[in-house]
């Protein structure tokens, strides 16, 4: 009996695949990238070895140089790709929502969904160390803030002035309603894990009542017909 042919491994799907690089430079690249995450979240840009993400991707220094022309360009690289992941599906559900046909429920329904994807340890430790980098890498900054949440933010603004179009928002100026409704949703819980660290992450209830209060609050100020109010107890 002949032997059984072992499986060819797996098409690699990451962001090196989407750029057209081969299937094995592809994988090499993909996992370059994912070691060097927790290698910069661990000891920041300037503690961070190139040789100690080498051997964490099982690849040759000389190979992660091959993909990479330096540090900063892995980290920037490492950067855009993180931020663009979390990012491109929001965006999509934002876009969503012109749509709707129950405002309420789908406010929450994105305001949930953006709490999920912004409340990761890792983007938020990533968002630290940008914010720590900022001086070294003003345009790192730039791209991260305008490729995630500035990139939200325009697209709820264009979102926001459909639903006005259709009658369900009563607004004079839609990006800064969508500035506000994501400032509503986000400011709270990014700033407490932001300041207190990963172990201040609140819970998936906390998270829930973070997200009905911001869309009440907002649609209370700018829906073309408000819920009611309800008496605190």
């Amino acid at each position: 009996m002949a032997p059984r042919a072992k499986p060819a491994p797996a098409a690699p799907t990451g962001p090196a695949a989407a750029a057209g690089l081969p299937p094995r430079s592809a994988r090499k690249r993909d996992a370059i990238l994912a070691a060097a995450g927790p290698v910069f979240l661990r000891n920041g840009y300037r503690g961070t070895s190139m040789d100690e993400i080498a051997a964490l991707a099982g690849v040759s220094k000389q190979t992660v140089y091959k993909h990479f022309a330096d540090k900063e360009g892995l980290f920037v690289e490492l950067v855009t790709t993180t931020v663009d992941a979390s990012s491109d599906p929001v965006h999509a559900e934002v876009l969503a929502l012109a749509n709707s046909g129950d405002l309420e429920a789908d406010l929450l329904d994105l305001a949930r969904r953006l709490l999920a994807r912004v409340i990761q340890p890792e983007l938020l430790e990533l968002r630290r160390l940008i914010i720590g980098e900022a001086g070294r890498f003003p345009q790192l900054g730039r791209a991260f803030y305008e490729r995630g949440v500035g990139r939200t933010v325009a697209a709820l603004g264009d979102v926001f002035t459909r639903l006005n179009d259709r009658g369900l928002l009563d607004l004079d100026d839609p990006s800064r309603a969508a500035a506000q409704f994501n400032w509503l949703t986000m400011s709270a819980p990014v700033n407490q894990v932001m300041m207190l660290g990963p172990d201040s992450i609140p819970s998936q209830a906390e998270l829930d009542d973070y997200a009905r209060s911001a869309v009440t609050t907002f649609l209370r100020a700018y829906a073309a017909d408000p819920p009611p109010r309800r008496r605190l107890k």
